[in-house]
């Protein structure tokens, strides 16, 4: 569908005001002796203790057998349980992260927002708590053996402008969780300092961004939004409303970041064509007036495995989240696993209406994948 035939669209349900989100507070804070080891571990004890936040420290680097034997309650008690550890040495084995980038770090691992269709479900072992790694220094100072590698950006002309790009964002959401860690900040402060083409990546779909405003980036973080439009963010428990995203992305724009749409997990809720359209045009006012615009787009389809959907099923029994294997197309990994993807005229059909309305709207805007 070729721009000019796109109708003029104004956001369907109509303007939403920017409301402020409110910061997680954990219930639960558990503090590994592994974590007290190292000082990012020690400080973030004292951010949580200066937040009143009720603290536990383990005799030992176990996790404790959750105390709730229904599996719901299991599942909302380890949902408001922030963990302080230290990350085991296979996370300093970097995994590549196609089609995102070249590499995926982790900072922290679990995240405290309740989405339906959560990717870490099936993903992640053990109760759904949230970890944060204390062994910061360690974790950042292995990235320099991967800088100049890789095969996303490092290997791709259309993307090799981006340097050695490392996402940060693949089994938490690093903004989320910033208040409680300050590991995003030292993050961006990294990767600012380090005098090497290499970028940091992140998504977020919160908007507490005021403590990254005045970081030295040096232009070296990128700073995506993940974006639906309502009909589809309704399944997006926990986190900050699309109009407080958007305007956290302009600030961060001003700012000098270099910024990103991850529209995910693209859905065919009611009306699909129009809800899309407006969510574009939604961002396109938000950065209207920003100078010297950095932007990208991710586009990324719902997609789903048999594990994720038996946990997702008990996590949230009554979503109506569609999840209907016969509405959608079998697809096997490399690796062999099987995943459940929407049939192919849909996903043209939604991939062409999207790409218009990108060009339409936001026409600087760089297409980085379709998935």
């Amino acid at each position: 569908m070729p721009p000019s035939s796109l109708p003029a669209v104004q956001p369907p349900d109509g303007p939403e005001p920017v409301r402020p989100g409110r910061p997680w507070r954990p219930r639960r804070v558990l503090v590994m002796p592994s974590a007290l080891e190292h000082p990012h571990g020690r400080a973030m004890l004292a951010r949580a203790e200066a937040l009143g936040l009720p603290v536990e420290r383990l005799p030992s680097n176990r996790l404790p057998s959750p105390r709730e034997a229904d599996p719901r309650r299991a599942y909302a008690a380890a949902k408001a349980t922030l963990v302080l550890t230290s990350a085991p040495p296979t996370k300093l084995r970097l995994q590549p992260i196609p089609p995102s980038a070249d590499w995926r770090f982790d900072l922290a691992e679990g995240c405290p927002a309740h989405c339906q269709y959560c990717y870490l479900a099936g993903s992640l072992a053990g109760p759904p708590v949230t970890r944060a790694y204390a062994n910061l220094e360690a974790i950042l100072g292995n990235l320099t053996a991967y800088a100049g590698r890789g095969a996303v950006t490092s290997a791709s002309r259309e993307r090799a402008h981006e340097g050695t790009t490392f996402e940060a964002s693949c089994y938490t959401d690093p903004l989320g969780i910033e208040h409680l860690t300050g590991s995003l900040s030292a993050a961006i402060r990294h990767f600012g300092a380090w005098d090497a083409p290499v970028q940091l990546r992140f998504t977020t779909k919160f908007a507490a961004v005021a403590p990254l405003l005045d970081l030295p980036h040096n232009r070296r973080t990128r700073i995506r939004f993940s974006v639906n439009p309502r009909a589809a963010a309704r399944y997006e428990g926990g986190t900050d409303p699309l109009p407080a995203r958007l305007a956290a992305m302009a600030e961060v724009a001003r700012a000098g970041y270099p910024v990103g749409l991850t529209v995910a997990p693209i859905l065919p809720v009611p009306d699909w064509e129009a809800a899309y359209a407006g969510l574009i045009r939604a961002a396109a006012d938000a950065l209207a007036d920003v100078p010297d615009l950095d932007l990208t787009a991710e586009l990324i389809t719902h997609r789903f495995t048999p594990g994720s959907k038996a946990v997702l099923r008990g996590w949230y029994p009554g979503s109506d989240l569609p999840l209907d294997e016969a509405e959608r197309v079998e697809k096997r990994t490399k690796f062999g696993s099987v995943k459940y993807v929407f049939p192919k005229l849909l996903m043209q059909a939604m991939r062409s209406h999207l790409t218009a309305c990108l060009a339409r709207d936001l026409p600087t805007a760089r297409i980085l994948y379709w998935t």
